[in-house]
């Protein structure tokens, strides 16, 4: 269905049609607009329902449907007030009537940026709360005390704050608090669904983090992070700060270059093992790498990460501190080979520990080089004789032969850069 074949027969039931949300906020951005959701004021839900056979109900306890317009499957709501009565974001008494105003939908929305709608077919823009003025301020301000209905919007406001490079205001960062005892109730995959947005798409992920703790809610959703507050180290090495401030440092410069959430996450929690240093220790952190395999099943445990972000940050967490150091031939041909068995680029393992030591070792600034040094070598050439694990160990004699060879004719600048 086309929209104006939508729009034009809502307009002859009687009812108005808006885009509401994200889809006006980000065209006001001079963004390029997502998904567009509409409300519909005037109208029963049998009214809609009747004119619309193939909309199919999504909504629990309010109407809210999908019907495919423009060739996308889009959401359609008739416009509703909300009273809280119960706790997390299913705690509403919601009423949907054809009375109800786009204002008074738009009143229970959580900032004012996101609380605009435009209307069809005229395309007017209706903002009772002044939305456009945040968007050219790039502030992010709650509506009211109606903010803190559904706690997740307190991760919402900070993850927008760092998609966006937006500010958010004292006021909606006290708001953002309040939450705190509401989302210790929250279901994870509500908690993850933020995070991902934000390694996904924030150009400085650490503004997330940041905010959160601003209104103090890291303890609560990320506490192997907030751990990592006051866990100082050598300034020699970390002149940033504490392992907190590297942390935020780190992700930052690899978000600066790569897009992929495992690759990310992965910077996130390199040094997750910091945070369980015991005080005596400090300034030194020896054997975080240990430590930080345990938080980091602490944190799949509390919420099931995807598999990708695991087996990545397992690396991460076990190799950055050794990768860098290695000077054993053997040890080195077995992490090139560790990490060629990895099923992620070696740009992305590399870009981790470039950002975290400042520079890179030979062996590694010349991955490509000495890996095919080393796959110039096959077990289909071990001799007729060998069997089972002998095969293995002949091949990595060969192997490390080989990068001994590649090293040595580097050195002597045979290899040409």
């Amino acid at each position: 269905m086309k929209e104006e074949t939508f729009v034009a027969q809502i307009r002859q039931l009687g009812g108005r049609v808006f885009i509401v949300g994200g889809w006006v906020r980000d065209l006001l951005r001079r963004m390029k607009p997502k998904d567009k959701d509409y409300v519909v004021c005037g109208l029963t839900a049998e009214q809609l329902t009747g004119a619309f056979p193939a909309m199919r109900s999504v909504g629990r306890s309010f109407p809210v449907y999908l019907l495919p317009i423009d060739g996308s499957v889009c959401e359609i709501a008739l416009a509703r007030r909300e009273r809280k009565i119960g706790v997390g974001y299913r705690g509403f008494a919601v009423e949907a009537t054809a009375g109800i105003t786009i204002e008074e939908d738009l009143s229970r929305r959580d900032t004012r940026m996101n609380s605009m709608a435009w209307e069809l077919p005229e395309r007017v823009l209706i903002d009772p709360f002044h939305g456009q003025q945040d968007i050219r301020r790039r502030r992010i301000q709650a509506i009211s005390a109606h903010f803190m209905d559904d706690p997740v919007r307190a991760l919402r406001a900070a993850r927008q704050a760092a998609e966006f490079s937006f500010q958010i205001t004292d006021d909606t960062f006290q708001l953002m608090a309040a939450c705190r005892e509401e989302l210790r109730q929250e279901p994870a995959e509500r908690i993850f669904g933020e995070l991902d947005r934000v390694l996904c798409r924030a150009a400085q992920p650490s503004v997330f983090f940041r905010s959160l703790q601003t209104a103090k809610l890291l303890s609560v959703l990320f506490p192997e992070l907030y751990a990592l507050i006051g866990k100082i180290q050598p300034a020699v090495f970390h002149p940033e700060g504490d392992a907190f401030e590297h942390t935020m440092h780190i992700v930052d410069l690899v978000a600066a270059r790569t897009t992929h959430p495992e690759t990310r996450f992965a910077a996130l929690v390199h040094d997750l093992g910091k945070g369980t240093t015991p005080a005596a220790m400090l300034p030194h952190h020896y054997d975080h790498e240990q430590r930080g395999l345990v938080e980091l099943r602490k944190w799949n445990q509390r919420s099931p990460l995807p598999k990708r972000w695991r087996q990545l940050a397992e690396f991460i967490i076990r190799e950055h501190m050794r990768a860098p150091r290695l000077t054993k031939s053997s040890k080195i041909v077995q992490l090139l080979l560790a990490i060629d068995r990895l099923p992620f680029a070696s740009e992305d393992i590399l870009m981790i520990l470039q950002a975290d030591h400042g520079s890179l070792p030979e062996y590694l600034l010349q991955y490509s080089y000495y890996l095919d040094a080393l796959k110039a070598v096959s077990g289909m050439d071990a001799p007729a004789g060998l069997r089972g694990e002998a095969v293995g160990v002949w091949l990595f004699s060969r192997q490390l032969q080989a990068y001994l060879r590649a090293a040595e004719k580097n050195k002597s600048g045979l290899f040409s850069r």
